[in-house]
């Protein structure tokens, strides 16, 4: 081969390696730390990152019930779910859904980051969100990551 010509490497099924990762969300900024975990599920930190491959990595995340959100959106930001049916809209409040279902939260600013496609769900089917401190996946023996 010519050192004139190279060509791209893509990765792809056999060539990618899944790490598990750990993340504690006390005191951490819902959006800030969605878009890193978001970035990591889609495998931008990886120096093989290819956009049409699932790259990336797991993420368990705990202390889901911790995190916060800046100025008044706790009580602004309305969390609207549609049955599709009338009278079927059902509106809350980040207040509330923070108390009534933590995980809840993260996910759907997560799910929001990631693509609208068969890979982008195959990348949140990768995210584990957890409220308490403990999580049942310490058989993977999961690295801290650190934002």
């Amino acid at each position: 081969m010519s050192h004139l010509h190279f060509t791209t490497k893509h990765a792809n099924a056999a060539t990618v390696k899944h790490n598990w990762y750990v993340v504690d969300g006390t005191n951490q900024t819902v959006g800030r730390i969605a878009s890193k975990i978001a970035a990591v599920l889609r495998g931008k930190n990886k120096a093989y990152y290819t956009p049409h491959v699932d790259c990336g990595d797991y993420v368990i995340i705990i202390n889901a019930d911790k995190v916060v959100l800046t100025g008044n959106k706790m009580d602004d930001k309305m969390y609207i779910n549609f049955s599709g049916y009338p009278g079927g809209k059902k509106e809350e409040a980040a207040k509330d859904l923070l108390k009534r279902r933590p995980e809840v939260l993260l996910e759907r600013a997560i799910k929001g980051m990631l693509p609208k496609n068969r890979l982008g769900r195959k990348m949140f089917n990768k995210l584990f969100v957890y409220a308490g401190n403990e999580h049942p996946h310490s058989a993977q023996q999961p690295k801290e990551l650190k934002f």
